[in-house]
C-alpha cells in the first residue's frame, strides 16, 4: 500500500467559453518531462445554435494525445482528410507526426442541439 504524499488542486484555465480546469501542468507540479498534460473540459451545458469546441485548426508535431469524451462529442478532422465524429463513451488516441494540422470541434448536430459536455485529455 503507498502513501499519498501531497494532494495538488487543478486550475480553472478557461478557454473561450469552455469551462477547463488543468490538473498538469499547474503551479504546484511544474512542467513534466516528457512534457505532460491533463484537462478535464466541463461538466457544463451548451445551450442550443451555440458554437462548440474552440479548438479550430492548428499543428501537432511529435506527440500524442488520449482523450476521453464522457458526454457531447467531438468532431475531429486533420490536413489529410481523415474525419471522424466520436462521441460520449469514446476514446481517441491521437499520434501526430509531423505537418499534421487538426481540429477537434464540435459536430454540426451539437452545436444545433446543444447539450452537456464533459471531456477528459491527457
Amino acid at each position: 500500500m503507498r502513501t499519498v504524499i501531497q494532494k495538488h488542486r487543478a486550475v480553472n484555465a478557461p478557454i473561450a467559453d469552455l469551462v477547463t480546469y488543468r490538473a498538469i501542468p499547474t503551479q504546484s507540479v511544474e512542467y513534466i518531462d516528457p512534457f505532460l498534460f491533463l484537462n478535464h473540459h466541463g461538466p457544463q451545458v451548451y445551450r442550443p445554435n451555440n458554437r462548440g469546441l474552440p479548438f479550430g485548426p492548428h499543428p501537432h508535431r511529435g506527440f500524442e494525445t488520449v482523450t476521453f469524451i464522457l458526454e457531447g462529442d467531438i468532431l475531429h478532422k486533420d490536413s489529410s482528410g481523415h474525419e471522424s465524429v466520436i462521441k460520449a463513451g469514446g476514446i481517441q488516441w491521437m499520434t501526430a507526426g509531423s505537418g499534421l494540422i487538426h481540429a477537434e470541434v464540435s459536430s454540426n448536430e451539437f452545436k444545433k442541439m446543444g447539450g452537456p459536455l464533459e471531456i477528459l485529455q491527457l
